[in-house]
C-alpha cells in the first residue's frame, strides 16, 4: 500500500511541476517548441530546480514534452469543448491544467480518465479561483464521455472501470442461479 501511495504522491508533485512550466510558458508567446529549447526551459524552471524528487521531475518532464509536443491538437479539443470561449480568453491557470489534463486523457494510456480529471480539479482548487473547478470540471467531463463513448477512436478508456468489470462478471454470472434459489429458499421481490 505505501508504494501506491508514494507514488500516486509523487505523481501529483510531478504534475504540479508539469504544470507550474506550462503556466510560466503561458506569459512567453515568443516561447520555441523546439525540444532542445523546452527540455533548457523546463529545468531550468525554480520549481523543477527546488524540487528533491527525481522521480516527480522525470513524470512532469514526460508530461510536460508530450504536451508541447501535442499542443495543436490538445488546444483544438479544448476550442471545441469550451463553449463559446476562445483560447485566448481562457484564464493561463485553467488553460495550462486543461492542457496537463487532457494530455494525460488523450495521450496517456496509463493514466484513467477519472484519475486525469481529478488531479485536474486538485490543481484548480490549490491554484485557481473559486470558478476554476467548475470550469475544467466540465469541459473535462465533456471530453472523458467523448472517449469512453469512442468518439476518439484509438483512445482506449473507460469512465469507470468498476461498471465495466461489474457488467463482465453480470455476464458470466447471467446462467448460475443466486445462493437463495439453489437452496430452495424464497426471495422478496
Amino acid at each position: 500500500m505505501a508504494t501506491t501511495d508514494k507514488r500516486k504522491g509523487t505523481r501529483r508533485q510531478g504534475r504540479t511541476l508539469a504544470f507550474q512550466v506550462l503556466f510560466g510558458l503561458a506569459f512567453d508567446p515568443e516561447f520555441s517548441v523546439e525540444p532542445m529549447a523546452l527540455r533548457r526551459t523546463f529545468a531550468d524552471n525554480p520549481a523543477v530546480i527546488d524540487c528533491d524528487s527525481e522521480e516527480a521531475v522525470t513524470f512532469a518532464s514526460q508530461l510536460f514534452m508530450g504536451i508541447c509536443e501535442h499542443l495543436d491538437d490538445i488546444d483544438k479539443v479544448i476550442g471545441k469543448n469550451s463553449d463559446h470561449w476562445k483560447l485566448n480568453r481562457i484564464a493561463k491557470v485553467e488553460l495550462a491544467i486543461l492542457r496537463l489534463a487532457l494530455y494525460e486523457i488523450l495521450h496517456r494510456q496509463d493514466i484513467p480518465l477519472k484519475v486525469a480529471i481529478n488531479e485536474a480539479i486538485e490543481l484548480a482548487k490549490g491554484f485557481g479561483d473559486e470558478s476554476s473547478r467548475s470550469f475544467v470540471n466540465g469541459i473535462l467531463d465533456a471530453v472523458a464521455r467523448a472517449v469512453d463513448q469512442g468518439r476518439f477512436g484509438e483512445i482506449d478508456k473507460k469512465i469507470d472501470k468498476k461498471v465495466e468489470k461489474k457488467a463482465g462478471a453480470t455476464t458470466a454470472a447471467a446462467g448460475a442461479k443466486k445462493p437463495s434459489e439453489k437452496s430452495g429458499e424464497k426471495t422478496e421481490k
